[in-house]
C-alpha cells in the first residue's frame, strides 16, 4: 500500500456515505464523526473526505473512523493532539496512499503503529501501560480490515457492540455488495432488510430460519442497525 496510488475511479475512494450512516455502522455520535470529517472553527478534519458539500464519505474513510472510534472508546479522542500524531505518521508513510490514509496504511500496524502511539501517548502524557493498552485497541480495530494484495482496506467488520472485545465478526461492510451497506458475512443479506422485518414484528428465530442462518447472525444484523434493540 506504501507505494500505491488509488485510481480516480475506485469505489473504495468514492463518496458513499452519509455523516448520519457512518455514526450508525461504527457505533459513533453523528456530531463526532461531523466534527473528525469536517473540523470545526479552527480545526481541520482528521480525515479528507471526497465530497465536502454536502458531506460524503468513501469506504477508506469508513475505515479511517473505525481505527479513530476505537482510540476514542478506550482514551477518548483529542482532536489537535491525533492530528498532531496523524501527521507525524503521515509524514514518514511512503507513497501517496499512505500519506493520504495513514490511519489505515499497511504499515500502521507494525513499525508505523509504535510511532503513532509514542507519538499520541507524549501528546497526553498517557502512562507506558496505557500505550501498551491503546497500541493493542488499534491493532485490534486494524485486524477487522481485510486487504487486498496491494494493501488497500476492502472489508471492514465493524464493531456493533460497545465492549469491542465481545463482538463477533459477523457483520461486514464491503463496498461491493450491497452498495456498500452491512450484510452478514459470506452472505449479500443487507442487515437493514432484517432489521426491517424484525422491527415489523418478525422474531429472531423466524428470521434465521427464513434466511437460513444462525440466531446469532440475525441478531448482530438487528445490532447493528437498531443497536440497543437486540
Amino acid at each position: 500500500m506504501a507505494g500505491r496510488k488509488l485510481k480516480a475511479n475506485d469505489f473504495r475512494g468514492l463518496p458513499s456515505y452519509t455523516i448520519s450512516e457512518a455514526a450508525q455502522y461504527l457505533s459513533v455520535p453523528a456530531t463526532t464523526i461531523r466534527y473528525w470529517s469536517i473540523g470545526r472553527g479552527q480545526y481541520k478534519p482528521l480525515i479528507q473526505a471526497p465530497r465536502r458539500k454536502p458531506t460524503l464519505l468513501s469506504f477508506l474513510n469508513l475505515t479511517e473512523l473505525h481505527v479513530l472510534a476505537a482510540i476514542r472508546r478506550k482514551h477518548g479522542v483529542k482532536m489537535p493532539s491525533v492530528r498532531v500524531a496523524i501527521e507525524y505518521l503521515a509524514e514518514h508513510a511512503e507513497g501517496s496512499m499512505g500519506q493520504r490514509h495513514p490511519l489505515i496504511s499497511q504499515d500502521l500496524d507494525t513499525d508505523g503503529l509504535a510511532l503513532f502511539v509514542e507519538q499520541y501517548g507524549q501528546l497526553i502524557n498517557i502512562s507506558q501501560a496505557g500505550q501498551i493498552a491503546m497500541r493493542e485497541i488499534i491493532h485490534a480495530a486494524l485486524q477487522r480490515i481485510d486487504r487486498d494484495l496491494d494493501g488497500v482496506p476492502i472489508k471492514l467488520y465493524p464493531f456493533t457492540r460497545s465492549a469491542a472485545e465481545d463482538t463477533p465478526a459477523m457483520i461486514v461492510i464491503d463496498p461491493r455488495l450491497s452498495a456498500g451497506r452491512p450484510v452478514i458475512a459470506g452472505t449479500g443479506l443487507a442487515t437493514e432488510l432484517i432489521a426491517e422485518r424484525y422491527k415489523a414484528g418478525e422474531s429472531i428465530a423466524v428470521l434465521a430460519q427464513d434466511y437460513e442462518r444462525e440466531n446469532a447472525e440475525i441478531e448482530e444484523a438487528v445490532r447493528c442497525e437498531l443497536k440497543a434493540a437486540a
